[in-house]
C-alpha cells in the first residue's frame, strides 16, 4: 500500500492521539453502518441504557454489532462509498502522525485508511461475521481504575506529551488523562459539566493550526 503519511510515531516528543468516528469522520462509521445493515432501535436502546448507565460502552457496541447480519466486506465496500473523513484529516496526518484510538473495529477503519492512501497506526477492536450477527472482540477487557469500565485510556502511551482529539463518550476517559485536549460535541459537553479545559475545534485544519 502506497502511504501518503507515516506510521503513527511522536513529533517533537509529543503524541496525537486521533479517535476515530465523529472526529476523524464525519459520522459515526459504525452508526451509518447499523442504519444501513442493522437494526435502528437496537442502536436507540443500547444507546439509551448507556446513558442511564445501565450498561458498559462495550456492551453498547456487542448489542449494534450483532444486530447487522450482512457480511463485513459488504458492508466495508458500501462504507467506502460513502464514509466521509473530516476536513484537515490528511493535513493532520501527513504532519503530526497520528495515533488512531477506536472504540470501533479495524475492520472498518482501515478500508478507510487504504481508500484514502494512509497509513497510520491504529488501535481498535475487531469483529468477525457470524450468521447471527456480528461478533465483537474487545483488545482491552481490563477495567480502568479511574472510570470504572474498560477503556482508551490503557491505549495511550506513557513517556511522551499527549495530545488528545476526541468528540464522544469513549473520550471521556482517555481525554482527561492527556496533556492537551481538543474537543467537541459531546465530549466538549461533558468537559464542560466538569470544568476540564480544552480547545474547541470544528475541523482538523483547526487541530493542526493550533498544534502549529
Amino acid at each position: 500500500m502506497a502511504s501518503a503519511s507515516h506510521a503513527a510515531g511522536s513529533v517533537g516528543g509529543m503524541q496525537v492521539i486521533l479517535d476515530w468516528d465523529g472526529t476523524a469522520t464525519v459520522d459515526d462509521t459504525l452508526i451509518l453502518a447499523l442504519r444501513e445493515f442493522g437494526d435502528w432501535q437496537v442502536y436507540l436502546d443500547a444507546s439509551a441504557a448507556l446513558a442511564r448507565g445501565e450498561i458498559t460502552l462495550h456492551e453498547e457496541i456487542r448489542r449494534d454489532a450483532e444486530s447487522i447480519k450482512t457480511p463485513i466486506d459488504e458492508v466495508v465496500a458500501w462504507l467506502v462509498d460513502n464514509l466521509e473523513l473530516r476536513p484537515g484529516f490528511h493535513e493532520l496526518a501527513e504532519t503530526y502522525r497520528p495515533l488512531i484510538v477506536s472504540s470501533n473495529f479495524r475492520q472498518l477503519i482501515e478500508p478507510i485508511l487504504d481508500r484514502e492512501d494512509v497509513e497510520l497506526q491504529v488501535r481498535a477492536n475487531n469483529v468477525e461475521w457470524a450468521p447471527s450477527g456480528w461478533l465483537a472482540a474487545f483488545r482491552n477487557g481490563d477495567t480502568c481504575g479511574t472510570c470504572g469500565e474498560p477503556c482508551k485510556r490503557a491505549d495511550l502511551p506513557t513517556e511522551e506529551e499527549i495530545v488528545y482529539v476526541g468528540d464522544g463518550y469513549s473520550d471521556r476517559c482517555a481525554a482527561q488523562a492527556a496533556d492537551r485536549i481538543f474537543a467537541r460535541d459531546g465530549l466538549a459537553r461533558y468537559l464542560d459539566e466538569r470544568g476540564v479545559r480544552y480547545e474547541a475545534f470544528g475541523d482538523l485544519h483547526d487541530v493542526a493550526r493550533s498544534l502549529a
